[in-house]
């Protein structure tokens, strides 16, 4: 029986619960992946790339056995040797895993792209298998260093055009002040267990902290006075949180304190924060999140190291980008020069790698088809030129140059046609690139122009 939505024996289909990103849509894709990395980099991040699969206790004792994610989500199997492995469900894990095994130098400050899986019911912008842009930044316990990493994420949502994303902050505390806390909350939960939804009334004495994450209606009224951790923080906890805060506040980052924002994951400490996207709806509209993990690579096998990171969903971020009309696939690149092969033979195959090593965009039609072909796929490209090569250009030695965006056409001797057509491809692109502009107020930076 088939399971993806195709009839039995008919056309394969992509598995449920993913996609396939085609150009030009994919363009957007590059646009982000790009600011994203030259931000990165200008914050001192270099790239790292890590296994798509991984020992399956990297993510049991790195995120929780009680966590949502590995509890329910988490894709399992045991491979041909017998090895317990998981697909990857999120990107922190795997890249505090590597800091363990290869010992960089401190500070690391890693930042990646990576495909993470989920099992889980799939909607808008949240599929089985997602993408993450994210940063790690490991050693530095400073929360100076905290402000720098949330900032980053934010220059990149200014740098694509966002304007309507908002972000919360807390603090989780740390290993001294925490259990006093949990020890409060579990005595509150205890006496309002019936008050709470199904999922939840048997994880108040070991896990409590998820109960104030849950979204139901019965969770977040039974908890609506319960005691927040903020009220516990030891000196040197609230001390850090309220430089986050200030720091925050001196690089124009507007921020809002939410006692309730306790993430998912066991790993944090101090430190928390996401992004939301006003455009979407509530229960889909968070586009990125993160904070302080000091006691992971401990957990992983490592010496004590503080570290701190995020998270930014790709597809939930272009999400938001169509909610406020920036970043839209009508911008994706064009071809600067369509060349018009009339006569076949391997000129109009020469002409257009000598316009590519020049830096030109070029496309080209193939089987000695009409012009009248030929030309209605260069207007369907959206190419700036018609570069047409033909039994009289090629007796001359001119190429005949025709703007398509306007009725005009040039003799150009072939020796010129490169500096030609670099003179005017600049100003006769029909349709200009956004990824060569950045907003106002945006972080700035180019991205790949095709």
């Amino acid at each position: 029986m088939a399971t993806d939505g195709s009839a039995a024996g008919g056309p394969l289909q992509a598995p449920r619960g993913t996609r396939d990103v085609l150009w030009p849509e994919s363009w957007r894709w590059q646009v982000v992946v790009a600011r994203f990395a030259q931000l990165a980099e200008r914050f001192g991040f270099g790239m790292v790339v890590t296994p798509v699969f991984e020992d399956v206790r990297v993510f049991r004792r790195g995120i929780g056995d009680d966590s949502e994610v590995v509890g329910k989500e988490m894709y399992e199997f045991t491979d041909r040797g017998g090895r317990h492995l998981a697909l990857r469900p999120e990107g922190t894990a795997s890249v505090v895993r590597a800091f363990v095994q290869h010992r960089p130098p401190l500070p690391f400050k890693a930042w990646y792209l990576a495909p993470a899986f989920r099992y889980e019911r799939a909607a808008a912008g949240r599929y089985r298998q997602h993408h993450q842009l994210g940063v790690e930044a490991l050693g530095v316990e400073d929360p100076e260093l905290d402000v720098e990493v949330v900032v980053l994420a934010w220059e990149l949502y200014r740098a694509l055009g966002l304007r309507r994303v908002s972000l919360i902050i807390n603090s989780m505390g740390c290993p001294r002040c925490r259990p006093a806390y949990l020890s409060a909350l579990r005595a509150f939960l205890a006496a309002r267990v019936e008050r709470l939804c199904p999922e939840h009334q048997g994880r108040v004495e070991r896990s409590p902290l998820r109960v104030l994450d849950c979204k139901t209606e019965a969770c977040r009224a039974a908890t609506a006075d319960a005691p927040w951790l903020l009220d516990f923080l030891d000196e040197d906890c609230a001390a850090h949180f309220a430089r986050v805060r200030q720091g925050l506040a001196e690089a124009e980052v507007p921020s809002r304190v939410e006692p309730r924002l306790v993430r998912g994951f066991d790993y944090y400490t101090r430190t928390t924060f996401e992004f939301a996207a006003e455009a979407l709806e509530a229960a889909q509209n968070a586009v990125g999140g993160g904070g302080r993990y000091d006691g992971l690579v401990a957990e992983l096998g490592g010496p004590p190291t503080p570290g701190i990171g995020f998270g930014i969903g790709l597809e939930r971020v272009l999400l938001a980008c169509d909610a406020e009309e920036v970043l839209p696939v009508a911008q994706a690149p064009t071809p600067n020069v369509f060349v018009v092969d009339l006569e076949g033979g391997g000129d109009a195959t020469a002409l257009v790698l000598d316009l590519r090593r020049a830096g030109l965009s070029v496309e080209r039609a193939y089987g000695k088809r009409s012009l009248k072909a030929q030309l209605r796929q260069a207007d369907r490209l959206g190419a700036a030129f018609a570069v047409l090569i033909g039994r009289e250009e090629r007796a001359s030695g001119t190429a005949t140059v025709r703007f398509l965006a306007r009725a005009e056409q040039h003799q150009v001797p072939l020796g010129e046609l490169r500096a030609f057509l670099l003179r005017h491809a600049g100003g006769d692109r029909p349709a200009p690139s956004a990824a060569t502009t950045s907003s106002p107020g945006s972080a700035g930076g180019t991205a790949p122009a095709g």
